[in-house]
């Protein structure tokens, strides 16, 4: 007699084949946990074992005390702390606003070369910081800068070396990578929806209001948090540049670990960066479901 094999009794044989076809791909992530282990994972806990870790000053005993965290809101950390904050949100802020309509000319361009071109160096852009960045302000819009001596601007009042003028560097890198994030939104508004939103009498205002600017809003508040993140971490442009005339939290990290200011303060360095890394976690997780939302409208 034959026998009859039914979908009910397949079912159980077909399980442990999928669970055999699921094994190696789960091994596959082993390596990248284990890197991000020691990458990531080690560092974290020396950090968090140094910002809770207070030694005595006359008889070098360690003992675990809050004091390093409480030291790094207040006075002078707590300055450099909102600093940051204000700077990251500002030049973050502006970066939006600006980048959102040089993206759109870039989608809606039928110059296949010009946005090829664009995104090409928007790709160079976002990347390009640190001392070579500031060097090039400097020679630009510095006190003794080419366009500075050319335009008179010194006599106006421009001052490259203060927040407005970090804030323009900023904008330098922070445009370019808005652009790069924000395209693949703009590429997901279909054409029928402006082409339905023109059918029923709406004007080009009305449709990026009630349209486009709704569904685009999650994309461009997951940007505006990507952009603070990298404006917030951004620390070696600022150094070259401004030095400690800006209160940023990543400067005052370096003079604590290097003992510029006070001695023995590199715990309260390690409690700074552990400030760091609990607001970068809040900012991670107000952009991850920005992401998926964004994500299920635009597929």
């Amino acid at each position: 007699m034959t026998a009859v094999l039914t979908e009910a009794d397949a079912a159980p044989a077909a399980a442990p084949q999928r669970r055999r076809r699921r094994a190696p791909a789960r091994l596959a992530v082993v390596p990248l946990l284990v890197f991000v282990a020691i990458a990531f994972g080690i560092p974290a806990l020396a950090m968090l074992n140094g910002a809770v870790t207070v030694k005595d000053p006359a008889t070098g005993a360690t003992s675990y005390s809050a004091a390093n965290m409480t030291d790094s809101v207040r006075g002078a950390y707590l300055t450099a702390l909102l600093g940051s904050v204000k700077l990251s949100a500002v030049s973050a802020g502006l970066a939006t606003v600006l980048g959102l309509p040089l993206a759109q000319a870039v989608v809606t361009s039928r110059l296949r070369a010009l946005r090829e071109a664009v995104l090409t160096a928007s790709g160079v852009l976002a990347n390009f910081g640190g001392v070579p960045l500031a060097f090039a302000f400097v020679a630009t819009l510095g006190n003794a800068g080419v366009l500075t001596t050319h335009l008179g601007l010194k006599d106006k009042g421009w001052d490259l070396y203060s927040f407005w003028g970090l804030t323009l560097v900023y904008l330098y890198f922070l445009i370019p990578l808005m652009v790069l994030t924000i395209t693949p939104a703009l590429d997901g508004l279909r054409t029928q929806w402006r082409e339905a939103a023109q059918n029923n009498g709406a004007t080009t205002v009305q449709y990026w209001r009630h349209v486009a600017l709704p569904v685009l809003l999650p994309s461009l508040l997951g940007g505006l948090v990507l952009l603070f993140g990298s404006a917030f971490a951004a620390y070696a442009t600022a150094a070259a540049m401004v030095g400690s005339s800006v209160p940023l939290v990543t400067l005052q990290i370096a003079d604590a670990i290097s003992g510029n200011v006070l001695v023995g303060q590199e715990n309260v360095a390690l409690a700074l960066s552990l400030d760091m890394v609990l607001i970068a976690g809040l900012v991670m997780a107000v952009y991850l479901p920005l992401q998926r939302r964004s994500a299920r409208w635009l597929a």
